[in-house]
């Protein structure tokens, strides 16, 4: 009989609150095991953490792999970045023989496959740090220059900072609610195999606007997912 032992993982404490992130893991997770697992099968274990995923010392992970070593089941986790997000972990893992990885949305991916995918998402997320930093070294040279020509110019770029920080936030918080809204419309539509360009337009169909009262658009769509960690 096919055992599994199940991972899961929320970011923030809201997440695992709301519930959201891990009902679209576990949905994701109820796909595979319905659709492309061996049958029988048995759950001989089902951990989960809340907690980074660029943090490697996570207890409840820590739990699941001993499981996993000492009964031989294999690990399954819906997305591969909610078992990490760092590359070198994930090699590390895959070179453990006692170790056997199954990802619920990559049924049929081997090792290989899981590895490239996570090179280039690490590669995505370092992409998106070096343009972050760059804008704000454009800011603080601009910041410099005003200062010279206008004596008068008294903000700091700290202070400038925390409040785009203050409004990022709340800007952050009103898409995640939204966003907490729209995806009991959006997983089960996802969950059952639409494409993102369905979905927009079965959204536009149900005349749910999106945030800014426009049309919906399969990037939009996608970006309800993600922040859902659907």
């Amino acid at each position: 009989m096919q055992q599994y032992v199940v991972y899961t993982r929320v970011s923030t404490e809201a997440q695992g609150r709301s519930g959201l992130g891990l009902e679209a893991q576990e949905r994701d997770i109820d796909i595979f095991l319905d659709k492309f697992s061996d049958i029988p099968y048995e759950i001989v274990g089902k951990f989960c953490d809340v907690q980074s995923g660029t943090d490697s010392e996570r207890p409840e992970l820590a739990k699941a792999l001993e499981l996993v070593r000492k009964t031989g089941a294999e690990l399954l986790v819906a997305k591969l970045d909610r078992l990490s997000r760092k590359v070198s972990f994930i090699a590390t893992l895959m070179d453990d023989k006692r170790v056997k990885l199954r990802v619920a949305q990559m049924p049929q991916a081997d090792k290989f496959q899981l590895h490239i995918y996570a090179v280039l998402a690490e590669q995505e997320r370092t992409f998106i740090s070096e343009r972050t930093k760059a804008a704000l070294a454009v800011a603080k040279v601009r910041h410099r220059e005003a200062r010279a020509t206008n004596p008068g110019f008294s903000k700091r770029i700290g202070g400038l900072r925390d409040e785009t920080m203050k409004r990022n936030e709340a800007i952050q918080q009103k898409a995640n609610a939204e966003a907490g809204k729209l995806i009991k419309v959006i997983g089960p539509l996802r969950a059952s195999g639409q494409t993102l360009s369905a979905i927009a337009e079965t959204l536009d169909s149900m005349n749910i606007p999106t945030s800014r009262g426009g049309k919906w658009t399969p990037t939009q769509v996608s970006r309800v997912l993600d922040r859902c960690d659907f």
